[in-house]
């Protein structure tokens, strides 16, 4: 398996704005080869991100989601309200599972 977060440092005014775009999100990725989950944080403390995970079968199925037209129609809107809405870059971190445990 194949994880990215996305650390977002989104302005405490604008939380639930960020937060109700996923809520009303596109779907488009759900439908993109190799997805498996995508799941918003919210931060307990002020002053952390957000962080926005994407579980996906393998490293290609993300890079191919990175490449597509449904990834440029679901963040088109991003630049729209980036200077109000974050209050930094966002970092993107990428990882390779090496164990995943689940209750049974």
């Amino acid at each position: 398996m194949f994880v990215t977060m996305n650390r977002l440092s989104v302005h405490p005014d604008h939380w639930q704005a960020f937060e109700e775009r996923f809520r009303q999100r596109s779907r488009l990725i759900d439908q993109q080869p190799g997805f498996i989950r995508n799941m918003v944080l919210r931060p307990e403390r002020s002053g952390e991100p957000h962080i926005v995970m994407t579980f996906w079968q393998d490293k290609a199925s993300f890079e191919a989601w990175t490449r597509s037209e449904s990834f440029r129609q679901a963040h088109a809107r991003a630049s729209d309200t980036a200077k109000e809405m974050f209050t930094a870059p966002g970092k993107l971190e990428m990882f390779s599972s090496v164990t995943d445990t689940a209750a049974s």
